[in-house]
């Protein structure tokens, strides 16, 4: 088997490649507004009410109808889950990791239709949908020979006498709870960790991108994935979300959402219902505030550009987006000034244009809390750029800039989750860097310097779980950039990285007496 490599990136200025896209783009308009069902054990089943997934950009589109299931669906969808764990636990490595690299060859070959679902559903552009689906990809192939590696002999300290042995298992059957920002790559690493170390997963998508897990769940069964190891349900959170949290038959969850939601499926995984005779294992990631700091010495074309895409790739909908440029006193004004240039050339619309930049935020109700914070932030700085809803029917804002923002001014400490961008002065690089770190969360950062001592000085003092020098800080790359973040940003999981799939195993020793 060959070494783990990442998905090269699509080039949408080849024509070959554009012309894929807009066929991927017609032949996915055609299938939109179909009725999907829950998938438990195998078995599709209906529910007594339904909802709508909508296209963000053009809200009277619908994407898909789906079951909006309640709490009894979760107990059923978790039977179904721990009766399939009792075979496909002892289902070989090999035979699982292989479940793993077909689902990757078969996304390979769907792979702009997947990219044209997610321009559609969560209203990603092109180069945004396309690096979705390639991370995709990279998590079947990177966690296969990763649970191969974790079958393999572990290093053990010999003991005369005695024939020992540390064996990895699974945990049971548990609930992934992927959120919508990257609704195909995030859903498919969660989903297929778990699985391809022996559990067995109920699937239970946001209710904004449920048609691209769906498609998903499509493709597993194409791949000939056993019935009842990845069961998808859908419906409300507070209700559907809840009961499986709760359920004594879960193990674990997998969460990647909001710190708000994070901390309440952790709370709520705490208690120990009647039955239950395990701790529940959470695992999640929430967010964070993220921070670019720019220092006196910085190349500052090179950093405006890295705040720019940082900040509004993907309308600012990323965990890792820059909400914060924590600048140096001294270029301060020369920063913005360019900064507020390049936001200027923004082009914001439809994403099935390729000419757009930025597309939609998500729906009508991230919309109005995005406008919010706006207003807020009007108050606490210095409107450089944006500031408003753009016109047409479709969730459209402008890219956002404030400057001379107090670093604990509301805009400058609550996660946003848009294209809004904060501006702050520091006196100097160590107060920009205690600037940075003043907040709850701590996922990702980037540090602009050509100061040796200075970049060295941000790896020991600068607390995110991924800091990145020179550079955006976001585009984490499975394998390269273990991805996950400490305080609030939740439980430091490492998606992507060689510990992670520990989160879904646990270890047990064997020892037996010889001679």
């Amino acid at each position: 088997m060959r070494e783990f490599q990442n998905t090269p990136l699509l080039d949408f200025s080849k024509e070959e490649n554009a012309r894929a896209m807009r066929q991927a783009l017609e032949k996915v308009r055609g299938e939109l507004g179909r009725e999907y069902d829950l998938v438990i054990g195998g078995e599709r089943v209906k529910a007594a009410e339904t909802f709508t997934s909508t296209n963000p950009a053009r809200p009277s589109e619908v994407i898909g109808v789906f079951q909006k299931a309640g709490r009894d669906v979760a107990e059923k969808a978790l039977d179904a889950a721990a009766k399939a764990f009792l075979t496909w636990r002892d289902v070989a490595p090999e035979k699982r990791a292989d479940h793993l690299f077909r689902a990757a060859d078969l996304l390979r070959k769907r792979r702009n239709e997947f990219s044209a679902w997610l321009v559609y559903e969560v209203g990603k552009t092109w180069p945004e949908a396309d690096g979705d689906t390639a991370e995709a990809i990279d998590f079947l192939e990177f966690y296969g020979r990763e649970a191969l590696r974790y079958a393999a002999p572990q290093p053990i300290v010999p003991i005369q006498g005695e024939r020992n042995e540390l064996v990895y298992i699974p945990l049971g059957p548990g609930v992934v709870i992927p959120p919508w920002n990257f609704p195909l790559a995030i859903m498919v690493g969660m989903t297929s960790a778990a699985f391809v170390t022996g559990n067995t997963v109920v699937l239970k998508p946001s209710s904004d991108s449920p048609a691209v897990a769906a498609r998903f769940v499509e493709l597993l069964a194409d791949i000939g994935l056993p019935p009842g190891v990845v069961n998808f349900v859908t419906g409300g959170g507070a209700t559907l979300g809840r009961a499986l949290v709760e359920s004594p038959r879960a193990r674990f969850v997998a969460f990647t959402g909001s710190k708000e939601a994070g901390l309440e499926i952790n709370e709520v995984a705490s208690r120990v219902p009647p039955g239950q005779i395990w701790i529940k294992r959470v695992v999640a990631e929430m967010g964070g505030k993220d921070a670019i700091v720019v220092d006196a010495d910085a190349n500052l074309d090179d950093a405006a550009q890295g705040v720019l895409v940082s900040a509004f790739g993907y309308q600012g909908q990323k965990c890792s987006a820059c909400s914060r440029a924590i600048v140096v006193d001294s270029v301060y004004d020369a920063f913005l000034e360019r900064l507020a240039r390049k936001v200027g050339a923004i082009k914001v619309g439809p994403p099935e244009d390729p000419t757009n930049f930025m597309g939609p935020v998500i729906n009508e109700g991230a919309k109005r809390k995005i406008l919010a914070h706006i207003e807020k932030g009007r108050a606490e700085g210095r409107l450089v750029a944006g500031g408003e809803a753009m016109p047409g029917k479709g969730s459209f804002i402008a890219p956002t800039v404030i400057a001379d923002v107090s670093p604990k001014a509301t805009i400058a400490q609550e996660e946003i989750f848009g294209p809004v961008l904060a501006v702050i002065r520091a006196r100097d690089f160590d107060d920009a860097l205690a600037i940075a770190n003043d907040t709850d969360y701590g996922l990702t950062g980037a540090v602009y310097s050509r100061s040796r001592e200075k970049l060295e000085r941000a790896k020991r003092r600068f607390h995110v779980g991924n800091l990145y020098l020179n550079r955006k800080c976001t585009g984490a790359l499975v394998g390269a950039h273990p991805f996950g973040g400490f305080n609030m940003s939740g439980t430091d999981s490492k998606a992507g990285g060689r510990d992670y799939l520990l989160l879904f195993l646990q270890a047990k020793s064997i020892s037996e007496k010889v001679g």
